[in-house]
C-alpha cells in the first residue's frame, strides 16, 4: 500500500492548519470556523467516547473548541494542531464526565413509536451496537485509546500526546483494552444468545 499520498495529505493539512492559525491570530477570526469544520467530527467522537451522552458530548466538544480558540496564541507549533486540540477535547470531556448527573425519566411518560423498517435497521446496526456495548464496559481511558488507535488510526505517539501517556504505556493499554473488549463481547453475545 502506498502511504506517500496519505503522508502528503497529512503534511499539507498541518501546513494549512498553521497558515490558518497565523491568519486567525493576525485578526481574521472568522477563519476559525474552517478549523472547527475540519476537526469537529473527531472532537465529537472523543468527547462522546468519554461522556457517552450525545448532548453533553456535543457541549464538551464545543467548549473545547472555545478553549482552543482562546488559547490559540499558546499553541506550540512543534506539535500538530489536531493533537493539541484533541488533548483539549479529552480534558474537557473528562471534566464533563466528572460532573455528569444522571437524569431518569419515568417509563410511563415515554412515547415509543414503532417503525416498520426497524427490523432491517436493527440487523444492520447489530455489529455496531454490540461493539458499542462492549466499549461502554471499558473505562474511559481504554475506550479513548481503542477509538483513537483503531477507528481514527492515530499513532501511539499521537495518542500519548492526547492522553498524557508515554507511547509504550499507550501500547500496553491498547493491548489490555483489546483483550478486555474481546471478553466483554463474548459475554454480551452469550447473554444475547440466551435471551433468544
Amino acid at each position: 500500500m502506498d502511504t506517500t499520498g496519505v503522508q502528503r495529505t497529512v503534511m499539507s493539512r498541518d501546513i494549512d492548519d498553521l497558515q490558518l492559525i497565523d491568519r486567525i491570530l493576525a485578526g481574521e477570526q472568522n477563519l476559525y470556523a474552517q478549523l472547527v469544520e475540519r476537526y469537529k467530527n473527531y472532537a465529537f467522537t472523543i468527547a462522546h467516547r468519554i461522556v457517552q451522552v450525545r448532548p453533553e458530548a456535543e457541549e464538551a466538544a464545543q467548549d473545547a473548541f472555545i478553549k482552543a480558540y482562546n488559547n490559540l496564541a499558546r499553541f506550540n507549533r512543534e506539535a500538530r494542531f489536531s493533537t493539541w486540540l484533541y488533548r483539549i477535547v479529552f480534558n474537557t470531556a473528562v471534566s464533563y464526565r466528572r460532573k455528569q448527573k444522571h437524569v431518569y425519566q419515568s417509563i410511563e411518560n415515554t412515547i415509543i413509536e414503532y417503525d416498520q423498517n426497524a427490523d432491517k435497521m436493527m440487523e444492520k446496526k447489530d455489529k455496531s451496537r454490540f461493539l458499542q456495548m462492549g466499549l461502554e464496559k471499558l473505562n474511559e481511558a481504554d475506550r479513548v485509546a481503542i477509538t483513537l488507535f483503531y477507528l481514527k488510526e492515530m499513532s501511539l505517539e499521537e495518542i500519548g500526546k492526547i492522553t498524557g501517556m508515554m507511547p509504550n504505556t499507550v501500547k500496553v493499554r491498547i493491548h489490555r483494552a483489546r483483550l478486555r473488549l474481546a471478553d466483554e463481547m463474548k459475554n454480551i453475545l452469550r447473554l444475547e444468545a440466551l435471551s433468544l
